[in-house]
């Protein structure tokens, strides 16, 4: 595949949900308290917000009762400027996420298309660059999936590859970022995995492994609210950052990227 500049951060639009009351049924590895409703939504509106000021035109689809987890959008699809893949979640509780947001998906583009065979596929695994796909091995994401992604990937001219996500990290996504321009942001197992071979990347500081999760939106980076090492590593390497309170979000497992589906329409 050839790099294209700014696959991975340049965008026009994105697509989110809002968080619904059932969010306190959510999926979490570690039970720090149920998120609240109406908190996580106000938290959700700041962060549409700031979308849009980064100028991005956002469609917000409604709350889902029935799926605790479906305000976060970016797991059950994929998107890049040829078409959006829908794609397999693999908690049973997710099962239906997809089929709910073909529409949304339809609406923006002319080809949806769903991953082949049976394996499961979550987006939080699969991290975008200009020049490559890489797509993590998980709880959520099994070699069946990922390998039925990546030959997908493969027919439109990308790049994919499939690595071992390190012990102990939920999603590939968890652990690292794209802050553009060939650099990422990552914590110290996945700096030390090898996965990004002599990229330039940027070290999350000791005790803020949850700020690895940003995501570049055009000329700004959004950062999780309280994680100041954190932002000060992503200023002092020439990024411009905006930080969004992520409070609610973090207690089922969430982060900033989560929350939205990116990508560029000409």
């Amino acid at each position: 595949m050839p790099h294209r500049k700014g696959l991975s951060w340049l965008f026009t639009h994105a697509i989110t949900r809002a968080p619904s009351d059932s969010v306190a049924n959510g999926i979490r590895a570690v039970d720090t308290g149920n998120p609240s409703g109406a908190a996580f939504r106000a938290e959700h509106e700041a962060y549409v917000q700031a979308l849009k000021a980064a100028g991005l035109t956002v469609d917000v689809l409604p709350a889902l009762e029935d799926y605790p987890d479906s305000c976060f959008v970016e797991d059950p699809a994929f998107c890049l400027p040829e078409g959006a893949i829908l794609l397999r979640p693999g908690a049973d509780s997710r099962k239906g996420e997809a089929g709910e947001i073909r529409a949304a998906l339809a609406n923006r583009f002319a080809k949806v298309i769903e991953i082949p065979r049976n394996g499961h596929v979550d987006g939080g695994d699969v991290l975008m660059l200009d020049d490559e796909i890489l797509i993590g091995l998980s709880a959520r994401t099994d070699r069946e999936g990922a390998m039925a992604f990546a030959t997908l990937l493969g027919d439109w001219g990308y790049n994919a590859r499939v690595a071992e996500t390190p012990d102990g990290v939920l999603h590939f996504k968890t652990a690292c970022s794209t802050l553009g321009e060939g650099v990422i942001l990552a914590t110290k197992p996945m700096i030390d995995s090898g996965f990004f071979g002599d990229r330039k990347v940027v070290a999350v500081p000791e005790g803020e492994d949850y700020a690895a999760n940003v995501i570049r939106v055009n000329d700004v980076v959004l950062v999780p609210e309280g994680y100041p090492n954190t932002l000060r590593a992503i200023e002092n390497a020439g990024f411009k950052a905006v930080v969004l309170p992520t409070h609610e979000a973090r207690k089922v497992d969430g982060g900033l990227s989560c929350l939205s589906l990116r990508f560029a329409l000409a």
